[in-house]
């Protein structure tokens, strides 16, 4: 019996070493279960109360949520406010995170991408805790300025014909888009047909320049008699025409070999042997001489070109620089000059044409190795450094020159020259000046050669001008052959082609062109004929574009004043061709947006000098918050936007598919 009870005794005291531990545990876990459980719901309803009070803190100012950070919430009186940090009590430590939120180009929130919406806010409540063992619970809620978000969209072709364009045109390849329109009514290739003007000239035309509403002419053979002419030239839409009329003219003894005016002063390069630039104010009449400009080896200009108060000048076989900060008086001393390149043939070498681009000099000449050569321009003119070359020439002169706004492309012709040069190419040339420029100490002895794109060959006719024209069309003119007048297609610039031309028997010595602000594109002619020498030829839809547009939306009236957040823009942007963008919101007048006279457009951080651009396939921007410029306030009632696009390709297009603009109410 005593060994049974041992027995039992043993199995009890076995049975209690493996169940006690598993009943101890169960009890503890049991317990801390419901206490752990009891934290949770304490945390659900902090979470809740905290939810409520941010709602309050954002009723009461979105200023107060506008920050991004890591706050808490504490009670000010009958008030909610926000304090920087954490709070921690009675066991639980409470924070409010408060982010930015991105919207895609459909206005919906987006974790990846997107545009920033500065109207709403990310809100991420956390309450956490250590008892009895470390947890948390949180909530993620978003608050916006106002109550609601909305999108307005302009897609269609509806939409975006209430606009207003200049340069521009709606199209419908893709359901309604904006792109550069077609610069006139005209055909560039019937030019035949579209001859609407002439004007007589007081003597025999050597030269011309023009801008939108006006064609300066340079005159003159060395005799005494009219060396500048002043046309003015209306501005009227299709169907009126445009009518020319002189408005002024400068005498002197001088033939005039070039012209150059920004609208004001006007800098005749001439034959003179003393001054051989004269500076002409053309703001009252009659005209007179205010200033001159004399380069040091007193032979005639043959070219003028100025940019921020910078002259440069060729003569001979030099490009001189000299400041015209200054207009009167006399210039004599240049900033700097440079000898053109390989220049060692007889008759003497010369810089003739030149025109400024996007910091460089370019020069066509006569006489030398290169016929294009171009020069970096340093310190506004102080120094000039050659970076490149093209166009192999022997004695073969270049009559013309045009370089695109970002100087990644130059367009000139030369002439047939003589004898051996003869058998160089002349006609007209497409360059690629785009390659990156080499080190200074290099590239005086080897410059870039430029490659040549494409080339045109005048056929009979003698190239004595030059110029391109809107609608992927480029224009020269001469003596000889059957058409003194060739329109060149340059859609394939690697294969330039005829598209039409005009005979004037008695020759056409200079051409311009212009795209006035109203989309129309004329070129001015001046010819070799006794009378009615200066012409003016409409151009347009033979070919497709414009160089450069605006597009203007119509005022959008949101009904009563809203945050405006953001805008997306869907587009196509090649290269050589911008797109750029401002945004305008302002409040009614009189409680209408209509009667609102002027919208005050913005860029980035409000600044009305900067734009929103995109070097890819959509523009996505915040629209500014707060007052700018004259008439800009957001939240406002009133929006706008404004596009410019623009092109330095002759077949390249920027297109403006979607405009999509987020606003809240």
């Amino acid at each position: 019996m005593k060994g049974q009870t041992l027995v039992e005794l043993l199995v009890t005291i076995g049975l209690a070493a493996i169940l006690l531990p598993a009943l101890l545990v169960g009890s503890y876990a049991s317990n801390s279960g419901r206490a752990q459980n009891e934290q949770h719901i304490q945390a659900y309803t902090m979470i809740q109360a905290m939810e409520e009070e941010m709602r309050s803190i954002r009723e009461g100012s979105w200023s107060a949520i506008a920050n991004d950070g890591t706050y808490y919430i504490k009670n000010a009186g009958t008030t909610w406010t926000l304090a920087s940090g954490t709070l921690t009590a009675n066991g639980f430590t409470q924070q409010v995170v408060i982010g930015d939120v991105y919207r895609n180009s459909s206005g919906n929130i987006t974790t990846s991408g997107g545009t920033i919406d500065p109207s709403t806010k990310s809100i991420t409540i956390t309450v956490s805790w250590n008892y009895p063992y470390p947890s948390s619970s949180s909530e993620t809620f978003y608050l916006t300025r106002y109550l609601n978000n909305y999108s307005k969209i302009d897609t269609s072709v509806t939409d975006f014909n209430v606009g207003t364009l200049i340069g521009t045109a709606v199209t419908n390849t893709n359901g309604g888009e904006v792109t550069l329109g077609n610069g006139g009514n005209a055909d560039w290739c019937k030019p035949q047909d579209s001859l609407i003007n002439t004007l007589t000239m007081p003597k025999q035309a050597n030269t011309i320049m023009a801008l939108p509403g006006e064609a300066y002419v340079g005159t003159g053979d060395g005799t005494s008699g009219v060396t500048f002419v002043n046309v003015g030239i209306t501005q009227p839409l299709p169907p009126a025409t445009p009518s020319a009329s002189i408005v002024g003219t400068y005498s002197s003894s001088y033939k005039t070999n070039a012209i150059f005016s920004d609208g004001r002063y006007v800098y005749l390069a001439t034959d003179g042997s003393a001054q051989q630039v004269l500076i002409l104010d053309t703001s009252s009449t009659p005209y007179s001489v205010i200033g001159t400009i004399s380069v040091p080896s007193g032979v005639g200009a043959n070219g003028v070109y100025v940019y921020n108060n910078t002259a440069y000048v060729t003569s001979s076989n030099k490009l001189y620089t000299f400041d015209v900060t200054t207009k009167t008086g006399a210039h004599t001393t240049p900033l700097t000059s440079i000898t053109m390149y390989f220049s060692f043939f007889s008759p003497n070498p010369l810089a003739k044409q030149v025109v400024v681009s996007n910091g460089y000099a370019f020069v066509g000449t006569a006489n030398t190795l290169f016929g294009l050569q171009k020069f970096k321009i340093i310190n506004n003119g102080s120094s000039l450094g050659l970076v490149g070359v093209s166009n192999f020439t022997w004695n073969q002169s270049s009559e013309g020159l045009a370089v695109n706004s970002d100087g990644t492309r130059a367009y000139i012709a030369f002439d047939k020259g003589s004898g051996f040069g003869a058998l160089f190419p002349d006609g007209f040339f497409i360059v690629d000046t785009s390659y990156p420029d080499q080190g200074s100490w290099w590239s005086q002895f080897f410059p870039n050669f430029y490659n040549i794109i494409g080339t045109y060959n005048s056929g009979a006719t003698d190239p004595d001008g030059m110029a391109i024209a809107a609608s992927n069309r480029a224009i020269l003119v001469g003596n000889g052959g059957s058409q003194q007048y060739q329109v060149i297609d340059t859609s394939n610039e690697a294969h330039p082609v005829l598209c039409g031309g005009m005979s004037f028997s008695q020759g056409i010595f200079g051409v311009s062109t212009v795209l006035q602000s109203n989309g129309y594109a004329y070129s001015y002619i001046i010819s070799g004929e006794s009378k009615d020498q200066f012409k003016i030829i409409e151009g347009g839809v033979g070919g497709s574009y414009s160089d450069s547009g605006t597009y203007e939306s119509k005022t959008f009236d949101a009904s009563a004043q809203a945050a405006f957040n953001s805008v997306y823009v869907d587009i196509s942007q090649p290269p050589l061709t911008q797109i750029k963008m401002q945004v305008g919101v302002t409040n009614p007048v009189s409680g209408s947006c209509g009667n609102v006279p002027s919208f005050t457009y913005v860029g980035p951080n409000g600044d009305p000098t900067q734009y929103f651009t995109s070097s890819s396939s959509a523009i996505m921007a915040p629209i500014p918050i707060g007052s700018y410029g004259a008439n800009y306030a957001n939240p406002g009632q009133c929006y706008r936007y404004k596009l410019w696009l623009s092109t330095n390709s002759l077949t390249q297009l920027p297109v403006v598919y979607d405009v999509s603009t987020n606003y809240s109410l």
